[in-house]
């Protein structure tokens, strides 16, 4: 009788890559298809809709964007008619983001579209397994945020 192997660190990352890479296909597909530009165009949307005006730099931060690739996805947006620029009512340095009335009517438009891609591709997944696999994911991901520098500290030596 042959023993399993034991499942290793490496594995784990590379099986979710994969996984990662497979389902960013299906999303960035998504998006464009329904006309809402790159994915940055759509993260900005979609963080508007859901928190209301931001910092603009703030919304760089959340979707990974340089100061540079924030303000070239926002000039976007706006030149779209998707979204307008403030200034701070207390810090006129703070420039903020909001969706216009156009904006919110893509995005609540849009959004079902793109939701119901998402949920055929994970449709191969019960919900008890969905909500095992979110526990999970949340698990590794909080213990590689709190522990990178002893993770990686820990296996040079």
């Amino acid at each position: 009788m042959q023993t399993a192997k034991p499942v290793t660190g490496m594995h784990v990352f590379l099986v979710l890559w994969k996984a990662f890479r497979a389902m960013e296909i299906i999303d960035k597909k998504s998006i464009a298809s329904l006309g809402l530009g790159g994915h940055s165009d759509f993260a900005i949307l979609e963080m508007l809709s859901t928190k209301g005006a931001m910092p603009i730099n703030a919304i760089g931060r959340k979707v990974g964007l340089t100061s540079g690739s924030i303000t070239t996805a926002m000039d976007r947006a706006e030149s779209k008619g998707w979204v307008e620029r403030s200034y701070h009512k207390d810090d006129r340095r703070v420039v903020l983001a909001n969706l216009t009335a156009e904006g919110n009517q893509i995005i609540k438009n849009k959004m079902p579209q793109h939701a119901a891609a998402l949920e055929r591709a994970s449709e191969v997944l019960s919900e008890d397994e969905k909500t095992t696999l979110i526990s999970l994911l949340k698990k590794l991901g909080y213990h590689a945020q709190e522990n990178h520098e002893n993770i990686i500290n820990n296996s040079q030596s």
